[in-house]
């Protein structure tokens, strides 16, 4: 008997502080959610304005666009109305798609019609360092602005100085690079046709698009998977020796 008592006690004693433990985390998350909130869109605001550094500032654009995922699942984007005065002068979105080691958080700039793009940004990831966050890096990042705003090609190798449809992965962060380029280039052409149906954006011109580069071959994805294993087992060897 005297067990039980004590097993009703400790019960008691574990329920209690879970709901005070609830409790405070409940009251943890409203104080610091506005801020936290605020400090996300200081961050995608910042993010932005590097792309569309002629924007004085970006206004939400309700309702959300949405488009389709790689899976067919509906997906709203964030978008933003980039604005200099009364006048639109771009746009930005926020995408999320499936990296190496997980999701990747872009914010992609196109110009004001929606023919190039002003480039991308990495607003949060969690690739291997030294490998899959060279996404985050100028050289890779550089392709993407004067690039078509849809129409893309990826290359698993060519010049990345080119500025062209052709998208050139980066060497040891194949996987991570094509995430980028999937994600931009799976979203771009829905999000162009949701705001021509609003017209917000004029219709794309009638043409086929441009024949590729020389010399440049397209990737194979098991291929870029273990280039980026091999590549990481390379440098944890290089390491010990």
């Amino acid at each position: 008997m005297a067990k039980v008592k004590f097993f009703i006690e400790q019960s008691w004693l574990l329920i209690v502080s879970a709901i005070g433990f609830g409790l405070l985390l409940a009251l943890t998350s409203t104080a610091l959610g506005p801020r936290i909130e605020q400090n996300r869109i200081d961050k995608l605001n910042h993010l932005a304005g590097g792309l569309l550094p002629q924007a004085e500032h970006f206004v939400p654009l309700e309702p959300a666009v949405e488009i389709r995922s790689p899976q067919g699942k509906p997906q709203q984007v964030e978008a933003y109305k980039a604005v200099k005065g009364e006048q639109v002068v771009g746009w930005t979105f926020n995408l999320i798609g499936s990296g190496f080691a997980d999701k990747i958080a872009l914010v992609v700039g196109v110009d004001r019609d929606f023919t190039e793009l002003a480039g991308y940004d990495v607003l949060s990831s969690n690739e291997t360092p030294g490998f899959g966050d060279k996404i985050k890096y100028a050289y890779y990042r550089k392709q993407f602005v004067g690039a078509p705003a849809t129409g893309l090609k990826l290359a698993s190798t060519g010049d990345d100085k080119v500025i062209d449809e052709e998208i050139v992965a980066i060497s040891g962060a194949t996987v991570s690079s094509e995430a980028v380029f999937r994600t931009i280039d799976h979203a771009m052409t829905q999000i162009r046709e949701a705001l021509v149906e609003r017209g917000l954006v004029p219709k794309a011109e009638p043409g086929g698009p441009a024949p590729s580069a020389p010399g440049r071959t397209e990737p194979d994805g098991t291929e870029g998977l273990l280039n980026e294993s091999l590549d990481m087992l390379r440098q944890k060897l290089e390491g010990q020796g």
